[in-house]
């Protein structure tokens, strides 16, 4: 799908906030309200609208820790390697996965609540899996920057 200038004037307001009105940010860029529709519908038709969702604080839900995962795996068959996606995406403490190029085959990304939390899911994402080799994890210490944006 082709983007032009008022597309992306509009995905940058609801990258912003998405609950903004289309009367709200037809008036940023110029275009009516109903035109604005017509274009977040055909941008959510598309998939260049992946979701409407609320980017929830894990601390403040009672998921304060963030970890890191790099995880490597024995065997890269395309068999193995959809059941670890399958695997790691069912896991709702799984916040992402990524399958990666480099010494690391997955990169996942976990929030807990507490570290005993991460134990019990290790035992079952790594240690009950056959297929991982071996998995390093890296505890983040603080927050700096967390965003789902994309530069436009």
């Amino acid at each position: 799908m082709a983007l032009d200038s008022f597309d992306l004037a509009i995905l940058k307001i609801l990258q912003r906030n998405n609950a903004t009105p289309q009367r709200t940010i037809g008036e940023a860029v110029n275009l009516s309200a109903p035109a604005v529709q017509r274009r977040i519908k055909r941008m959510e038709e598309a998939g260049v609208i992946a979701a409407n969702c609320a980017i929830v604080d894990p601390a403040k839900v009672g998921r304060p820790i963030t970890i890191f995962v790099e995880v490597e795996v024995i065997s890269e068959t395309a068999e193995l390697i959809d059941a670890a996606k399958a695997e790691f995406s069912a896991a709702p403490e799984v916040q992402q996965c990524y399958y990666v190029t480099g010494e690391a085959d997955f990169i996942l990304v976990i929030v807990v609540a507490t570290m005993a939390d991460y134990e019990a899911l290790t035992r079952r994402l790594f240690f009950g899996n056959t297929n991982v080799k071996k998995f390093r994890t890296f505890v983040a210490m603080d927050r700096v920057k967390v965003a789902l944006t994309v530069p436009l």
